[in-house]
């Protein structure tokens, strides 16, 4: 197949590894790319988000599948600027992409489509948002409205420090004051083709910027696959799966479908398990980062059959995907100061050592080229990905091989996938 995979980020780059993985024919594509991509596939210099540049690259070249990843391409309207031509799209419309885009949206059709969440409050001014503040209380939870780069929530018990996020994402929309549930969260990914979903295996992330869940939120420093602990919650990963298809996933299509935006692409079902059950937190609009990292690995079923059947309305010929018995973990490589302003710049040596250690992939985020030299260009730079039997042994290999890379400044968590090791 020819296929053309927007975006330059480590959740790109796991999704082309994964396309060479099960076919080295395939030729791919990857716009704009980075250095890790650009050195297993040729880039572009296109701009992902201008939905006229990429459908005339896309006809132009004849593209079988364009698989698009980060959320901002969506939300500009890339896919239905394709779907315009003809041309298969992995991703939703700019319509349906408002699941991501607009929190507030996210709740409504949550509500509609009768999908357990928690209560929110939306708040255009600063007195709204003080009054919900005060009706939820402690912890709380302040999530800007659009997209944010996953820097847009803040769960703090510091009413002060609340209210300076409120004001900061105020100056660039609404905000959504929420009630705080607390619980183990689960990511889950659903394939959908507007009527019928096929799942991939859970994964848990780590938003926080440290060791034990301290510091700022980040875009996710870090995940594993599968999740062993869902087994004495529900019986089996497979009944848990089940339960969010029939109370989340399917309730969410539909809702969509019959207000004539149906959801093409992939559906992230950020998850709670709560006290009172399983509630969403959020839902995503494509492929999350770094979770993509850790599932992809495990998929045994053929990536591009499962991307181009969403694509084409053919997801209910296809059985549930099927994934190795392996786990997997990614940690990911930071710069200094992320997630504020990261030092960008510099310097990264030692990914050709990292690279031959057993089970390990790297997975590059934000990297080019200067000269010879690899450095970084962003706040997160590297996804580290092992694979092992157990995951001790993922660990052991994911920590190993990042002991072999250097990036003056760099930081990054050591107790990713501990709990379950």
């Amino acid at each position: 197949m020819r296929i053309l995979v927007l975006g330059s980020g480590a959740r790109e780059h796991a999704i082309i590894t994964a396309l060479l993985r099960e076919s080295p024919g395939h030729a791919i594509t990857a716009a704009p790319g980075n250095a890790g991509i650009a050195a297993d596939v040729p880039v572009v210099p296109l701009d992902a988000n201008d939905p006229a540049a990429v459908t005339a690259y896309a006809v132009e070249h004849a593209m079988d599948l364009v698989v698009i990843g980060p959320e901002a391409p969506l939300v500009a309207g890339v896919a239905d600027a394709l779907r315009e031509r003809g041309i298969p799209v992995f991703g939703p419309s700019q319509a349906a992409a408002a699941l991501e885009g607009s929190k507030t949206f996210a709740k409504r059709i949550m509500h509609e489509a009768g999908v357990p969440t928690g209560r929110a409050v939306r708040a255009g001014t600063l007195a709204e948002a003080e009054a919900a503040l005060d009706e939820f209380g402690a912890p709380y939870v302040v999530k800007a409205d659009g997209l944010a780069a996953g820097k847009g929530v803040l769960v703090t018990e510091d009413r002060a420090a609340a209210i300076d996020h409120t004001v900061f994402w105020l100056e660039h929309g609404s905000v959504l004051i929420e009630e705080f549930l607390d619980g183990q969260e689960i990511s889950l990914f659903l394939l959908s083709d507007g009527v019928t979903v096929r799942p991939l295996s859970p994964a848990q992330d780590y938003k926080r910027l440290g060791n034990n869940d301290a510091g700022p939120n980040t875009g996710g420093m870090g995940a594993y696959s599968p999740l062993p602990w869902l087994d004495a919650e529900f019986g089996s990963e497979q009944a848990f799966i089940g339960e969010i298809i029939e109370t989340v996933a399917l309730p969410t299509i539909a809702q969509l479908a019959r207000e004539g935006t149906p959801f093409v692409g992939l559906l992230y079902c950020g998850l709670i398990l709560t006290k009172d059950g399983i509630r969403v937190i959020e839902f995503n609009a494509r492929f999350g980062d770094p979770e993509t990292q850790v599932v992809l690995p495990r998929l045994v079923t053929p990536l591009s059959e499962l991307l181009l059947a969403a694509s084409t309305g053919g997801l209910a010929a296809l059985p549930w995907p099927e994934f190795s018995s392996e786990v997997a973990v990614t940690v990911v490589l930071a710069s200094e100061n992320y997630p504020g302003t990261p030092a960008t710049g510099r310097e990264i040596t030692g990914l050709a050592e990292a690279s031959v250690v057993g089970g390990v992939t790297i997975a590059h985020a934000a990297t080019a080229l200067q000269g010879d030299a690899l450095v970084s260009t962003g706040g997160r730079v590297l996804s580290v990905v092992a694979v092992g039997a157990d995951f001790a042994e993922a660990r052991a290999r994911a920590y190993e091989a990042l002991g072999h890379v250097t990036l003056a400044g760099s930081q990054f968590r050591t107790d990713i996938a501990a709990r379950v090791a």
